[in-house]
């Protein structure tokens, strides 16, 4: 999935961002409310990790807003701020979950996978599509009850369709789910990551929408 990371803190920030991309996710790195504005204005983000003390205001300040134009994007507070009323307020400004800082890289992405399971369209952590078992939660691949061994980008690949089982996924929607702001898109890149699930995964697991897309768990 792609995230929205807004985070002043330069050490912080880098080791956040590194862990997530060694997550299979892309992530945008933002360190101003101004700037994480512009950003949610061009990117239909998936999750947003959000700092409160920034330089140019406050993050709660930039939840509310969300909030009250209808965006229901997950949002995960991180924060220095461990008073009981900051919890509270970030809480009830519509937060899907609060973590203090120091916090755990390992805690992070249980956190992260939690919201975004509670949030997605599947409401389970896991699906079975032929000989083919995935957890989204643990992040597993079982083809014949056999543990597959998927590339961090394969696996957001492979989350971005499951995410959407039974529809058809835009290519550009994909690369959105593989690539942050500054990288350098190959242009067949979405092609050799399903090539390479189609040969671990099954010929057939994936189906190409000529002109569309991709799709799993339906004919196209």
């Amino acid at each position: 999935m792609r995230i929205l990371f807004v985070e002043d803190d330069r050490v912080l920030g880098q080791a956040v961002r590194d862990h997530i991309l060694a997550e299979g996710h892309s992530v945008d790195w933002i360190k101003r409310i101004d700037e994480a504005r512009l950003a949610l204005d061009t990117v239909a983000y998936e999750l947003i990790l959000l700092d409160l003390g920034l330089p140019d205001g406050r993050g709660l300040d930039l939840l509310s807003e969300l909030r009250k134009a209808g965006n229901s994007v997950p949002v995960i507070i991180a924060t220095a701020q461990d008073q009981i009323e900051m919890r509270i307020e970030g809480l009830n400004s519509g937060a899907d979950d609060y973590l203090v800082k120091p916090f755990d890289l390992f805690e992070l992405s249980a956190r992260l996978a939690a919201v975004a399971r509670r949030s997605a369209a599947i409401p389970l952590p896991s699906i079975q599509i032929g000989a083919v078992a995935i957890d989204l939660g643990r992040k597993t691949v079982l083809r014949s009850d056999k543990a597959l061994q998927l590339t961090a980008r394969e696996w957001a690949v492979l989350e971005k369709l499951v995410r959407h089982q039974g529809a058809i996924v835009a290519k550009s929607d994909i690369e959105d789910s593989l690539y942050e702001f500054g990288a350098e898109i190959e242009s067949n890149a979405v092609e050799v990551y399903v090539s390479r699930l189609r040969k671990k995964l099954g010929a057939e697991f994936v189906h190409t929408v000529r002109g569309i897309g991709y799709q799993i768990g339906a004919r196209a």
